[in-house]
């Protein structure tokens, strides 16, 4: 392997790590907010001491999880001046506005404002308390913004200029209103939202099978945890919908790898599986549907959707020779596992929850689904990492689209050991802080017990 493709296996490793704990994080704070809102707000007393139980109980998982995204995160900064260099002088001025502003959201708002909230209970009013999460809450999905506005640039380069061979910032809000951002974002938080959701769903699913103390407190759980799921894994596909749409017109080489679309076709088939030959570009075998993604597209069982094998020509006409395809087998699989797993998601969220609402003598009497769904937790976070892949790889050759390939953007002194060795130690590493943040989370899902009291605050 050359530098070029250990550093970016050296990136991808460490941002697969970090994503694993970012989504969890923005979709936590939100639900502990709601929460902490439900038992300010709450004129049943005896939910009170439940209430805040739960939210301590939900906390503590939250904090684990919020460790492990900041160590995670922190060392990812150092790839953009150690292996990235001649991207980091190249879209410096630009890239380091973001940045900065993602810094004083995650370290000044976000932080200082958690530790008040952790070290506030019981001595700050409760509203106060409350109002405290709300802008952890909002610090966390802010910090995500910052982050995504850099990002964004980079998928679509908006608001700026070139000048001796630098990119400089012309336009701010430009940049902060980069249509590629409003999509991601929108996304983000909901993908959030659904992964915290489901991730909340098997909390509960387990506290019900195995912890019989527990199990009234959180079959109620289960109704709201529900309910956020479905929001947020409906709100996922909604966005990611109107997202592709949009990549028609901006990223048609991206949108058109992951349907494996060679040829430009009026009307589009939508590929629902495709034995890929990216050598000759073709597929030597594909089950379609016919005109199902100009649907996907346009609304409409017709409009022209371009071919990878036009697209590719058009770019070596407006940038020169090369190749400008990416890993189409890799996007196009990614795309589907992203969709199958959040169909199960989804599948699951309307199964338990409707169990919950309307039939929780049947919830109780599927031991076997309660007692197994822990094996499906690794669904949301496969879900994201084929989404993140997507977004990131369907960009390729380009680091910044247009502007700057992903070869020319590492640093030109590094060494393959170097490479090499840092990265194996970075995985090492961070699998053993992943096991150890897995296995204290565990812990405190084991040993919390939450008793439901009726209305004389005596337990159930």
């Amino acid at each position: 392997m050359d530098v070029v493709l250990l550093s970016r296996w050296q990136f991808a490793i460490t941002t697969i790590y970090h994503f694993l704990f970012v989504p969890v994080t923005l979709g936590l704070t939100i639900f502990l907010a709601l929460l902490e809102t439900c038992y300010v707000t709450t004129k049943r007393e005896h939910w009170k001491e439940p209430c805040k139980k739960l939210i301590k109980f939900f906390g503590a998982i939250f904090l684990v999880n919020f460790a492990m995204g900041v160590v995670t995160g922190i060392v990812q900064e150092f790839h953009f001046g150690m292996n990235w260099s001649e991207y980091s002088r190249f879209m410096g001025d630009i890239f380091g506005a973001p940045l900065a502003m993602e810094a004083l959201t995650a370290f000044f708002l976000e932080s200082t404002f958690l530790g008040i909230w952790v070290f506030g209970w019981d001595k700050l009013p409760e509203k106060v308390h409350c109002a405290c999460m709300w802008l952890v809450a909002i610090g966390s999905n802010l910090s995500a913004f910052w982050i995504l506005v850099a990002n964004s640039f980079m998928q679509h380069p908006v608001g700026f200029a070139v000048e001796n061979g630098r990119a400089i910032m012309t336009d701010f809000v430009a940049l902060i209103t980069n249509p590629y951002v409003i999509g991601e974002m929108s996304h983000t938080i909901f993908s959030g939202v659904a992964t915290s959701g489901f991730v909340l769903l098997i909390i509960c699913a387990w506290k019900i099978a195995r912890d019989e103390s527990s199990r009234e407190i959180f079959l109620q759980v289960t109704k709201a945890v529900s309910v956020y799921l479905i929001i947020g894994i409906m709100g996922a596909m909604g966005t990611g919908h109107l997202h592709a749409q949009y990549l028609a017109e901006a990223q048609p080489m991206k949108l058109s790898s992951v349907e494996a679309l060679w040829e430009t076709a009026d009307p589009a088939p939508f590929a629902v599986v495709a034995d890929i030959n990216q050598e000759k570009r073709q597929n030597d075998a594909e089950i379609t549907v016919p005109g199902l993604f100009s649907f996907m597209l346009y609304n409409k069982p017709e409009g022209a959707v371009q071919g990878i094998n036009q697209l590719q020509t058009a770019a070596e006409n407006q940038y020169g020779p090369g190749n400008y395809i990416p890993d189409v087998t890799g996007l196009f699989w990614s795309f589907r596992i992203m969709i199958a797993c959040g169909i199960v998601i989804a599948g699951l969220g309307f199964l338990m929850g409707g169990l919950a609402w309307i039939k929780q003598d049947l919830l109780l009497k599927l031991k076997g689904l309660l007692t197994w769904m822990p094996l499906l937790l690794p669904l949301p976070f496969l879900a994201n990492t084929a989404g993140w892949y997507i977004a990131e790889a369907g960009r390729q050759p380009w680091i910044v689209v247009g502007l700057q390939k992903t070869a020319d953007a590492v640093s030109p002194n590094l060494t393959t050991g170097e490479v090499f060795l840092t990265m194996a130690g970075f995985t090492l590493i961070y699998l053993i802080l992943a096991v150890a943040a897995f296995y204290i989370a565990c812990r405190i899902i084991k040993n919390t017990t939450i008793e439901a009291v009726n209305q004389e605050g005596r337990a159930l």
